[in-house]
């Protein structure tokens, strides 16, 4: 993560709610945890989602990926219950993310 607003607009406004250094050093701690994402909840592990484990080949996760959105993509479930198909649908949408997710982590 690149980000740094966050250390700015913490170290601000730490200084200008405590009126003291040591404010700013406060809220700059959790501007840097903001940016470092320490808040946010943990995420599901693309691998699982997709059935497989972290030492799969590009090749298997390229499988994986097609043979789930295969089952799940809306388009193949016209003729089903509203429910089912938003079920489908938000599973197509985790299906996806985690695909996304991989292929971002496999490119650092």
């Amino acid at each position: 993560m690149n980000r740094w607003y966050g250390k700015l607009l913490g170290f601000i406004a730490g200084w200008l709610l405590l009126r003291h250094p040591a404010g700013g050093l406060i809220g700059l701690l959790l501007g840097h945890a903001f940016d470092a994402d320490w808040f946010r909840g943990p995420r599901e592990n693309p691998w699982r989602v997709l059935g497989l484990t972290d030492e799969a080949s590009d090749a298997e996760v390229d499988l994986a990926y097609r043979r789930l959105i295969t089952q799940y993509h809306p388009d193949k479930l016209s003729g089903v219950a509203d429910e089912l198909r938003r079920q489908a649908e938000a599973r197509a949408r985790e299906i996806n993310a985690a695909y996304d997710r991989i292929k971002t982590l496999r490119k650092r």
